[in-house]
């Protein structure tokens, strides 16, 4: 193992890989693809009767659509010259993919809270799309170009000084950081709010019904979710035998004193919509004592084909694994199954969770985002990979900060024109799209 000051010598050598002002580059010319194909590519697998709910959801503005079309912006990244330097990607690392949630001793924890797109990969890449995120969701929420460029270049400075700070710090101290002005933030501190007053009863109460016999069940509340019923529901309930013996031996305990009432099929999210997602209800203690558990489809990371020596045999343990490594805490029940052909993360569905409203954010409020949003991303690579080398790379200047910053608003703008290319195909009736979104 190379000492500090050698990992900080290799770090600066990948600017001869790729520069530091190089990292503003998008050479929008040199694509070579039309983003609407990447994104019909990437919808293989999923159930096709729900994919114009997706593009509904990502008909609502170009945040929307990028939100929906991780993919596109992967095989964007893909053909670019990048540092090299690994960590575990969030991979979608976006704005509204980061919220609170209880952790396992119920403290109320803010954090990036979605790993469908984990992947092991350069660094650059999530610090590319959270802040391209930035711009996209500053425009949306009223904010001028010039205050949503700034946001996105307090979000890179946050970034590159916390890994600064982490490489200086003992390497356990760093996995165990916590981040504690998240309160004092405005849409963080209403994030934990809401999710301290979120709990299962909450699910409960929206999602089931009393059937005849007396016992809870989903409602139809088609679109959206519904109840599952026979050789599914058998499919599905069976399928916990395995994610079961994939939890640690005291989680599988706390696990054994639930048992399971009913299964519903829920739709979430924008770039999940289309997967298969399962929700299963059960009863501890009474019927005062509910738990929720989502089984949700994971396909291969959009990420993938252009990492090639990346491989995962498995994809719900992928984003399981993915989430621990970035994260100093995680869900109490998180693991993975298999049903038949398809491979699923299993993860408590709404343990005090709580979401940021961009709606509300004024143009501090997003500042003040981005900078924790920088914090979060920068302590997730340094728990994953290797913050002396990143600090190496990245130097003490503005360079890398300016660089990334520009790629940012350069790619809400490619993505505005995306967009739009996607408002056309609708209208051709080329793409479908829900009514009842």
């Amino acid at each position: 193992m190379a000492n500090q000051q050698e990992r900080i010598r290799f770090g600066k050598s990948r600017r001869d890989i790729v520069s530091r002002a190089a990292q503003a580059e998008l050479r929008p010319k040199e694509r070579g693809f039309k983003p609407l194909d990447i994104l019909r590519a990437a919808e293989e697998d999923r159930v096709r009767q729900l994919l114009p709910i997706k593009y509904a959801r990502m008909k609502a503005s170009p945040f929307a659509f990028f939100r929906g079309a991780a993919a596109i912006m992967a095989a964007d990244l893909g053909r670019l010259a990048h540092s090299g330097l690994n960590v575990q990607l969030c991979g979608d690392a976006h704005v509204l993919n980061l919220g609170s949630f209880a952790g396992p001793d119920g403290t109320l924890v803010f954090d990036l809270n979605d790993f469908d797109e984990t992947i092991r990969g350069p660094w650059e890449w999530d610090v590319k799309r959270m802040a391209a995120s930035i711009v996209l969701a500053g425009r949306w929420a009223g904010r001028s170009r010039p205050q949503s460029k700034r946001a996105a270049e307090v979000f890179v400075e946050s970034y590159c000084r916390s890994i600064h700070e982490f490489a200086e710090l003992p390497i356990l101290q760093v996995a165990r950081q916590q981040i504690h002005r998240q309160a004092r933030v405005q849409p963080v501190h209403a994030a934990l709010r809401q999710a301290e007053r979120s709990r299962p009863l909450d699910v409960v109460r929206k999602f089931t019904e009393l059937d005849s016999r007396g016992s809870a069940c989903f409602r139809n509340l088609r679109p959206r979710c519904w109840r599952v019923l026979g050789r599914v529901a058998r499919m599905v309930l069976d399928s916990l035998a395995a994610y079961r013996e994939n939890l640690a031996p005291e989680r599988r305990h706390l696990f054994d004193l639930f048992r399971p009432i009913d299964v519903g099929f829920k739709v979430v999210g924008t770039g999940s919509v289309g997967l298969r997602d399962y929700v299963v209800m059960f009863e501890g203690n009474g019927p005062l004592d509910p738990i929720f558990l989502q089984i949700k489809q994971e396909t291969r990371s959009v990420y993938a084909q252009w990492l090639p020596n990346v491989v995962y045999p498995h994809q719900g343990r992928r984003a399981a694994e993915g989430q621990r490594a970035v994260q100093p805490v995680s869900d109490l029940l998180l693991g993975w199954t298999s049903m038949g052909a398809h491979q699923y993360l299993v993860r408590q569905l709404n343990d005090h969770k709580g979401s940021i409203d961009l709606q509300k954010l004024s143009a501090g409020g997003l500042s003040s985002l981005a900078q924790v949003a920088g914090e979060l991303v920068a302590r997730g690579h340094a728990r994953s990979g290797d913050a002396s080398e990143i600090s190496g790379y990245c130097g003490t200047g503005s360079r890398v900060i300016e660089a990334l910053r520009d790629f940012a608003c350069r790619y809400a703008d490619q993505t505005e024109d995306d967009y739009a290319v996607f408002l056309d195909a609708i209208r051709k009736g080329r793409i479908k799209v829900s009514e009842e979104e």
